[in-house]
């Protein structure tokens, strides 16, 4: 059957948790997807954004950084239809209507000290648009790539990224494989926990 959703593949999620995880950091990785995770890494697979809302928000509060890496769909579909809906009855008409927004609730619940970090996939205007969502999402640090360019973002072993700061600090990391940029993004969250 058919449905609304994206190309995410999962990976700079995983790798960011495996790398983590190396660190020595205690890991709950919540996931859509069925990628193989290191032993010791406490995962969660959800299926729909509603299921990865309740998987997040039921575990943040014991986290000392959350890193929303998922691409939480910003829509679905009003109804599900229970059956497939057949040509011949013409064109159906999908109405939308919006997913909680994960992050935005993140930001309004965080704790003292903790770090939240999100993602945005952009188009166009990368750190403008990324600047403006660290803001309205009121968080420590957002991971913006720029999912049109070559070997950039969904499907990709390799990622290439702008890391920004609610202190103004941007970091750019050129096209690597995704453990790397997965490094250089748990560099950026322990300055920003040792900067609170």
């Amino acid at each position: 059957m058919r449905f609304i959703g994206n190309r995410s593949s999962g990976k700079q999620g995983h790798a960011v948790a495996e790398e983590a995880a190396a660190r020595g950091a205690k890991v709950t990785l919540v996931t859509t997807t069925a990628l193989a995770v290191s032993v010791g890494i406490d995962v969660v697979r959800v299926n729909t954004a509603a299921e990865m809302e309740q998987a997040v928000l039921s575990r943040a509060d014991d986290a000392d950084a959350v890193v929303m890496a998922a691409a939480v769909a910003d829509f679905r579909p009003v109804q599900a239809a229970a059956s497939k809906i057949k040509k011949a009855a013409g064109v159906p008409e999908v109405a939308l209507e919006p997913t909680a927004d994960i992050l935005a609730a993140l930001g309004a619940r965080r704790r003292p000290g903790q770090t939240i970090v999100g993602f945005a996939a952009e188009t166009d205007d990368l750190h403008a648009n990324a600047a403006n969502k660290l803001v309205r999402k009121g968080i420590d640090l957002i991971v913006a790539n720029d999912v049109s360019a070559p070997g950039v973002g969904f499907e990709h072993d390799t990622n290439a990224v702008m890391i920004l700061g609610a202190d103004g600090a941007a970091q750019e990391i050129p096209l690597a494989d995704k453990r790397a940029i997965a490094r250089a993004i748990l560099d950026a969250i322990s300055t920003t926990r040792s900067n609170q």
